[in-house]
């Protein structure tokens, strides 16, 4: 019998700079296939929550690790955050400068501190002591998907995402970001708070996406959770409900959430969302605009 399990990515919703995704969708299908392999060889959603966003860092394609952008002081502050739903355990960093992963970091904060979140010089003091990989030349590492100077009236953003069903039926998130363009030094979006940009506990796993100072002020993601909880709704229907209250706030963006039966909602309101998804009923999508 296949085992049930899901899988769901995401590069990003927003303004689609480039309609041509190509080589998005290809790094997404790429990811999907991976992750699914691991899934159904018995890899934990955590661990593979961690290895599909330290690959979509890593690749340079999303405004998230090496595509990130500098703040207004030429700067480069990444936030990301992972969250355990079989545990409740979760780890954040924002602020930091000077490391690849983000995501790994946070994954330590979550396992070796007694910590939710560090912040700043304190995370980065961190991660040397954990002796993560570390960024010599700013320059040469990052690639920047968007030029200096973006219109932050738009708050225009970035961020990726996923979240994980293994086979024995628990869930994981993860998110990380490099913040919206040419923000101001110090400004933490929702990414790296859990219950506005990820949650997952033991119903549901949830990452978002798009302008965090509007999805901070909904706490979409725990919002999504407690609308199953409470209101006794589908994964679906939570999800849009979340959303929908965030965007009667003014903002735009996405999220991917799965529910612990293999169902997966992946709403947006903006232009466009890459996302890639592997049902637990086995059926896959990869896709940038609405269908």
């Amino acid at each position: 019998m296949t085992k049930l399990i899901a899988l769901a990515l995401h590069g990003g919703a927003g303004p689609i700079r480039n309609p041509d995704a190509s080589r998005e969708i290809a790094h997404l299908t790429e990811l999907l296939d991976i992750g699914e392999h691991a899934l159904l060889s018995g890899g934990s959603a955590l661990d593979v929550v961690q290895q599909m966003i330290e690959a979509l860092e890593d690749a340079g394609f999303y405004i998230a690790g090496r595509g990130s952008s500098p703040n207004k002081h030429g700067q480069f502050e990444l936030d990301a955050s992972i969250m355990d739903g079989d545990r409740r355990r979760a780890g954040a960093v924002c602020a930091l400068q000077g490391f690849a992963s983000p995501i790994a970091v946070a994954r330590a904060v979550m396992e070796d501190t007694p910590h939710v979140m560090l912040a700043g010089p304190g995370a980065a003091n961190f991660a040397q002591q954990k002796g993560f990989e570390q960024i010599s030349d700013p320059t040469a590492h990052f690639t920047p998907i968007s030029p200096m100077g973006a219109n932050t009236d738009e708050l225009s953003h970035g961020t990726v995402g996923c979240v994980a069903l293994d086979a024995s039926g628990k869930l994981a998130a993860g998110t990380s970001t490099g913040g919206v363009l040419n923000k101001m030094p110090g400004r933490v979006g929702d990414t790296p708070l859990i219950g506005a940009g990820t949650w997952a506990d033991k119903r549901v796993a949830i990452s978002c996406t798009g302008q965090g100072e509007y999805f901070i002020r909904a706490a979409v993601a725990a919002d999504i959770s407690a609308r199953m909880t409470y209101g006794g709704l589908s994964v679906d229907a939570a999800a849009a409900g979340a959303l929908a209250d965030m965007q009667r706030q003014g903002g735009d963006g996405g999220l991917i959430a799965v529910d612990q039966g293999g169902r997966v909602a992946m709403p947006f309101l903006s232009q466009g969302m890459r996302r890639a998804v592997r049902q637990g009923n086995g059926s896959k999508q990869i896709a940038v605009f609405h269908e």
